[in-house]
């Protein structure tokens, strides 16, 4: 206990210093841990993209495939499903629910989902959040859509707002579907998610648009108005991909494997969760660099303590051969950087923790509602714990360095005058 005092009168007395390094250490233990945050944030957050869907279905692909068109809306599908299929699936004793899901348009580099006002409803994202309206509703007539928060936003849409589709990636010449714009019925409040970036529309609105084209362009000299296309069979003949729903989770594997030797036409059921995992494991080499990056960090700040405690024993040469001179030890003068040094970074990082917390409350809705990522604020975890307490172990460790300089110091040494 002497020494501990010791030591903490001696870091008083060099408060400037001690406080300037122990607010470096603070730092690098927030930023470390913050990364820790936003990797374990971002790794759930992408986890559940969808959830509460047990399969998704679609033409014969790979898994990776066929959850990024039908759920990041990335590439496109290598064929489509009958709308037979659907039903005859849709039909089966296992299947709570089926929402179909068309793509293939887009508006200004956003995709268009035809899909039914069911996808509101069984959507799940966050494990069981489900999805809002910041403002209007669902589609009701044939020509409404309901738009992504971020395409809102980006585009700076309102309700009642036109919109026109266009065909495919709307690149080329005339791909538009200008004679059949949409009225903008709703906008979803923002995910993180890939709905943040969509276009809704129904299906029978995908094919309305599509009654007067053929081969991915118009037919010549045939234009249907938008009035006349109301009163013709909308029902579509294929679909891009398929979520469903089961009543009992223990036929999933029974079910997916029915899909898979499907006789009618190939066909592939994916674990949304099982592929999400294949796919995290592709892109989490960004997720390991900046875990290393952030290790440096702290690497930076310890070896920024023992250059400190260095710098500073040529200042304290007096200080040592008193000490030496009242009875104190070799061991006892190391024992005592030692004490020093590690109370600093103790001391870093209890105050680490905190600003963590601190940014944590702060932040924590403007991360969410701008960027869609949900960090939960929990006490720390085991890891977490762990994770601080090494750190204080490297950093008494470090100590040991000028401590080993101090303990090789003699009182002559101490007590003599360097020109």
């Amino acid at each position: 206990m002497s020494l501990l005092r010791l030591a903490l009168l001696s870091l008083w007395n060099r408060r400037v210093t001690a406080i300037l390094t122990m607010v470096g250490i603070a730092l690098s233990v927030t930023l470390f841990l913050s990364v820790e945050k936003l990797r374990t944030g971002a790794r759930e957050s992408f986890a559940n993209t969808i959830s509460g869907t047990d399969l998704i279905i679609g033409a014969r692909s790979g898994d990776v495939q066929l959850l990024l068109y039908s759920v990041f809306r990335i590439g496109n599908a290598t064929n489509n499903i009958t709308w037979e299929s659907h039903q005859d699936i849709a039909d089966r004793p296992e299947v709570d629910w089926i929402v179909p899901i068309s793509l293939g348009d887009s508006h200004r580099g956003f995709r268009v989902v035809g899909t039914t006002t069911e996808f509101f409803d069984k959507y799940r994202y966050r494990r069981n959040d489900g999805l809002s309206f910041a403002e209007g509703q669902r589609f009701d007539d044939l020509f409404d859509t309901v738009i992504g928060a971020d395409v809102a936003e980006a585009l700076g849409y309102a309700l009642g707002e036109r919109i026109v589709v266009s065909h495919g990636t709307g690149t080329g010449r005339g791909a538009e579907h200008d004679d059949k714009p949409f009225q903008i019925s709703g906008i979803l409040e923002k995910t993180g998610t890939p709905i943040d970036r969509a276009i809704h529309v129904s299906l029978e609105a995908i094919e309305a648009i599509h009654v007067d084209w053929q081969g991915g362009a118009r037919i010549e000299g045939l234009s249907i108005a938008a009035e006349r296309v109301r009163n013709m069979d909308l029902k579509p003949k294929t679909l891009t991909a398929a979520l469903v729903g089961l009543k009992s989770r223990i036929a999933t594997f029974r079910f997916q494997r029915f899909v898979n030797e499907y006789e009618e036409e190939p066909l592939t059921a994916i674990l949304p969760g099982v592929a999400l995992s294949n796919l995290w494991s592709l892109v989490g080499v960004a997720e390991r660099a900046l875990g290393a990056v952030s290790l440096m960090v702290i690497v930076t700040a310890i070896l920024g303590l023992v250059t400190t405690l260095l710098a500073t024993l040529e200042e304290r040469r007096r200080e040592m051969a008193i000490l030496r001179a009242n009875g104190a030890s070799p061991r006892t003068i190391a024992a005592l950087l030692t004490a020093e040094s590690g109370l600093i970074t103790l001391a870093g990082a209890i105050l680490g923790l905190a600003l963590l917390y601190g940014l944590l409350f702060v932040l924590q809705p403007l991360l969410d509602s701008q960027f869609g990522l949900y960090l939960k604020i929990e006490p720390p975890t085991v890891r977490d714990l762990t994770t601080l307490a090494l750190i204080v172990l490297a950093g008494t460790f470090a100590g040991l360095i000028p401590a080993w300089r101090a303990y090789r110091s003699s009182l002559a040494d101490g007590m003599s005058i360097r020109s």
